[in-house]
């Protein structure tokens, strides 16, 4: 019998097989199936690296956690996680076959980078996850620069946003007013844990792009949460309809885009790019 859970990112399954022969090397077992691929997946070239405070995760797991609250205890801040419990095994024949025919989507997900194990008597609770690596406040400057590069590419082509159709147009302009906007509603939403465009102190887009003494005629803004590259932002953007309607809109010209990060916050990145046009 088996049993999978899917909440959010993460993906938690467990399943009973019957016992073989041999101990296994877990971590070896999963990185030979990693370099060889499995079923119709492809090698990944990055073996899972073994992670202490995923071995703790993992016995947590083994002791009833479910595995968010797991990798939250043990100290790991983890962007995007997965757990195996594999029961009655006893060798390495069995946890390959298993992983290999079973969960080889997860074992080869080469956005798991890092992996624990615990092992009690003939059970294994195996952890792979992501870590959260956010950019450094001095990389702001060079990871907002490449959003606005990608976000004008994106413009430059015609494009459907759900039902509505853009055509191609022109690219959108950095304003430091409008970056000033933009930061001070990252950090807000970054201090106080929240995705949404009604700021903490009850101010709205236009209101912010005001303070920053940016005399606008129409202003809009997207805010996203848990992405950690400029690319992972603006494709979000991107397969929203709203947010890409605002992106494409041929009335905004001037922009400002950066993030904030708190990694004691649940999504522990924030970002929000203004669009705004001049009076």
């Amino acid at each position: 019998m088996n049993r999978m859970l899917i909440i959010g990112g993460a993906i938690v399954v467990t399943l009973a097989v019957a016992p073989t022969r041999g101990v296994a090397d877990v971590i070896d077992v999963a990185n030979a199936i990693r370099a060889q691929g499995c079923g119709k997946l492809s090698a990944v070239g990055r073996p899972l690296l073994a992670q202490s405070r995923l071995d703790d995760a993992a016995r947590r797991m083994a002791s009833g956690d479910e595995l968010e609250m797991a990798t939250s205890g043990s100290g790991y801040r983890a962007k995007q996680s997965a757990s195996i419990h594999i029961r009655n095994t006893k060798g390495d024949d069995g946890i390959t076959r298993v992983l290999a025919q079973r969960f080889c989507e997860i074992v080869t997900d080469a956005n798991l980078r890092e992996i624990g194990v615990y092992r009690r008597g003939e059970d294994v609770w195996i952890v792979l996850a992501a870590p959260f690596s956010p950019p450094g406040p001095h990389d702001a400057s060079t990871v907002s620069h490449r959003v606005l590069e990608l976000i004008n590419e994106a413009r430059l082509q015609p494009r459907s946003c759900g039902r509505k159709k853009f055509a191609a147009t022109t690219p959108l302009k950095q304003v430091a007013a409008l970056e000033s906007a933009a930061l001070a509603h990252a950090q807000d939403m970054a201090a106080h844990g929240y995705l949404g465009h009604k700021g903490s102190d009850g101010s709205m887009p236009g209101d912010r792009a005001t303070r920053a003494n940016y005399t606008w005629s129409s202003v809009a803004e997207n805010v996203a949460a848990g992405q950690t590259t400029a690319e992972e932002v603006v494709n979000t953007w991107l397969a929203s309809p709203g947010h890409c309607a605002n992106l494409m809109n041929p009335r905004y010209s001037d922009t400002g885009v950066t993030y904030a990060v708190n990694p004691a916050s649940q999504k522990g990145m924030y970002w929000v790019q203004v669009f705004a046009a001049q009076k």
